[in-house]
């Protein structure tokens, strides 16, 4: 399919399965549908239930990788997990229960309506929008007169992770930091069958893919802020952006191309969805959906397992730039070079952007960091596919002070080099309780112990029949093979700042429980689970570097009003903001988890929003909606200043089901089309960073 042509709607993989206001278009252009095609985890890994009452019930001994015998225990066993409710809710240090930025929380707005709401007593507006120009010479956006060079020089499409990063101590300066996953041709250009015409808006949708690096300014502390052109950090990253790659794989035979023999040095970066801010001052991004960019002939496990196909793309850039079609000799590597996470340094606009393969390859979500007690720095990561892993990431150094150049140097190499593990998660409630209803267990909570199974150590594999530079190439495959737990789709993965646990938000996956697919577990309680759920995990002794944790499900998200199977960790049902599809997640001062979503129009028929969970005390669990944004959009991010009393998103995909002449959205400007030629062009929706303020 040649999206840059008008898309008949109705024959997309997902006409017909989305609900509500949700599109197929959306499926399509993120994924390539892929919940429409067969899931890519065909591997037979069970899930390790620790069955209440049986014999083996405590103390369970399996053959582990390579081998050797791992121990998985229960929760209780496990010293300093305090894994239940009530433990976590007293642990959550640096949360201050009742506090956090004030607002009434807003009722859920209704997915046709295309506007911003927010609480009363604040407003909104917007610090920058697709193709509004970063440099003193780039040109001004037009809709009518696009180009490459033009898009290279202004904001990209589909902002997506976002962090607003203070500069200096006046905080009159800052630096706005973005991902740009996607872009939709179809409400982007004109309607053209011209080939010439189709070749330039590939390459302008290249430009606008990749991250954004913004100057930012502002009268004073709480004022909002403004982007400055022409800042001396502003940057663009692309399609074709010269990357270096890091770690055990760099310079693999996996990894070489006709145009880079020494397989070190990819271009581009594409389909990047959240991200992270390291303690050291950069900035990680997940490449996800890589493989809808690549014709590939590969019919091995490898490019199976990463859904790759010898088919048209679905961008078609295959037809401006031979790298993207594996067809052609010397190119059959080439999508081994995606799905990295990728670190940039956004203080310096001349730096060469770098991909980690020590974190493995996989459609990754993002990657987030903490320092552990002994100052290693551990990266926890999802793999946003149905059925697939969650991942973390240990180094083999230690993390320096200070902030000289010599400190800088080498904590930025400290990803390229450590520990990879892939987790396995146990229930401590007996099977006949876990029925796919979402249905508390008799002992009141979904909740358990796990392990991080190895998968490279030490520099060495822990895999059989897989060296190192195949382990983090094919990183899933050495998952299947390790045993890892299958779960609904891990997105985002915020270790808190304060209590140091690990919350993972898991989409949804509506392919759970059927036929020839895995059933429920403790772990992902919910059959045909559309509306998704938030996992807690405690590291054992609170040390991230441990291979033991245990976990608890903080959120099984939904409508109560709608679905009684929903959970908010004992709050009130009938007292939460309903929540569905959580995807990015962030942390405020006073420790209260703040989570964006993706997908409530398909579930329960709202706008997707911004909500804030309080996490400690007699609220924990506690659900209140923040804001919400326009029709068919989705939100991203999020950033929370609290003491500036500031909230940051980014609204990606507004009227994501409209095409060039019949626009759904309007967002941000609200200027609507004119028929008139004298009157101009008309308007587009605009993928944009927007700011909440108190009014």
């Amino acid at each position: 399919m040649v999206l840059q042509q008008p898309m008949n709607r109705n024959l997309l993989p997902m006409a017909g399965h989305t609900r509500g206001k949700r599109s197929a278009v959306t499926c399509q252009l993120k994924c390539a549908s892929a919940c429409a095609k067969a899931v890519c985890n065909t591997s037979d890994n069970g899930y390790f239930r620790d069955i209440a009452g049986s014999a083996l019930s405590r103390r369970k001994m399996l053959t582990g990788v390579g081998g050797a015998l791992a121990l998985v225990v229960t929760a209780g066993q496990v010293e300093g997990l305090g894994s239940t409710a009530a433990e976590a809710a007293q642990a959550t240090r640096g949360g201050r229960p009742g506090t956090g930025l004030s607002f009434g929380a807003i009722d859920p707005v209704d997915a046709a309506v295309d506007e911003v709401t927010v609480p009363r007593g604040y407003r909104w507006e917007p610090i920058i929008r697709w193709g509004d120009p970063l440099f003193s010479d780039a040109p001004e956006f037009n809709p009518d007169r696009q180009s490459p060079g033009a898009q290279e020089q202004q904001f990209g499409y589909n902002n997506d992770y976002l962090d607003i990063i203070p500069l200096g101590r006046r905080n009159r300066e800052a630096l706005l930091v973005c991902n740009h996953e996607y872009t939709n041709a179809g409400i982007m250009f004109a309607e053209t069958s011209n080939a010439r015409q189709l070749d330039k808006q590939a390459r302008i949708e290249m430009a606008a893919h990749g991250m954004a690096v913004v100057g930012l300014g502002r009268d004073g502390k709480g004022e909002p802020w403004k982007y400055v052109r022409g800042s001396r950090y502003n940057r663009r990253i692309t399609a074709t952006t010269r990357f270096e790659l890091t770690g055990p794989a760099a310079g693999s035979k996996l990894l070489k191309t006709k145009a880079d023999p020494d397989g070190r040095y990819p271009l581009g970066t594409f389909g990047n969805c959240a991200g992270g801010t390291t303690p050291w001052g950069t900035v990680l991004s997940g490449e996800e959906n890589f493989n809808t960019y690549f014709v590939s002939p590969d019919t091995g496990a490898g490019a199976k397992r990463y859904g790759l196909a010898n088919k048209p793309s679905s961008y078609g850039w295959e037809r401006v730039d031979k790298r993207f079609d594996g067809n052609n000799k010397g190119y059959e590597n080439e999508p081994n070079r995606f799905g990295y996470i990728v670190e940039i340094d956004p203080h310096d606009p001349e730096s060469t952007p770098r991909k980690h393969t020590a974190l493995g390859r996989m459609k990754h979500e993002g990657a987030n960091v903490t320092v552990a007690p002994d100052g290693r720095v551990v990266a926890y990561m999802g793999d946003d596919e149905r059925f697939d892993y969650l991942y973390k990431f240990v180094s083999r150094e230690r993390m320096r002070k200070g902030n000289s150049k010599a400190a800088k140097r080498h904590n930025m190499s400290l990803l390229t080099d450590g520990d990879l593990y892939v987790a396995k998660f146990s229930g401590n409630s007996p099977e006949s309780e876990i029925d796919g209803s979402g249905s508390l267990p008799s002992d009141g909570e979904f909740d358990g112990s796990g392990e991080w199974l190895p998968l490279v150590t030490n520099g060495r594999s822990r895999i059989d029949g897989m060296s190192v530079d195949e382990v983090l190439v094919f990183t899933r495959l050495a998952a299947d093979k390790a045993g890892a737990t299958k779960m609904d789709r891990c997105e985002d993965v915020q270790p808190h700042p304060g209590s140091g646990r690990v919350y993972v938000a898991c989409t949804n996956n509506t392919d759970r429980g059927k036929t020839g697919k895995e059933g429920p577990t403790e772990v992902n309680p919910r059959t045909s689970n559309r509306d998704g759920h938030v996992v807690e995990i405690t590291e054992r002794r609170n040390d991230a570097t441990s291979t033991r944790f245990g976990w608890t499900l903080l959120l099984v998200c939904g409508d109560p009003a709608k679905n009684d199977a929903t959970y908010f960790s004992g709050y009130p049902a009938e007292q939460v903001s309903p929540i569905s599809c959580p995807d990015n997640l962030a942390f405020d001062d006073s420790g209260n988890l703040w989570i964006s979503t993706d997908g409530a129009p398909s579930t329960i028929g709202y706008n997707d929003g911004l909500f804030k969970v309080t996490l400690a005390g007699k609220n924990r669990g506690r659900v209140q909606q923040f804001l919400s944004v326009p029709t068919e959009a989705e939100t991203c991010g999020p950033v929370v200043h609290e003491k500036d009393g500031m909230v940051f998103v980014a609204v990606q995909h507004p009227g994501e089901d409209g095409s060039y002449r019949d626009q759904h959205s309007y967002f941000p400007d609200y200027v609507q089309r004119s028929d008139k030629p004298e009157q101009g062009s008309f308007r587009l929706p605009r993928p944009s960073v927007i700011q909440v303020y108190r009014d």
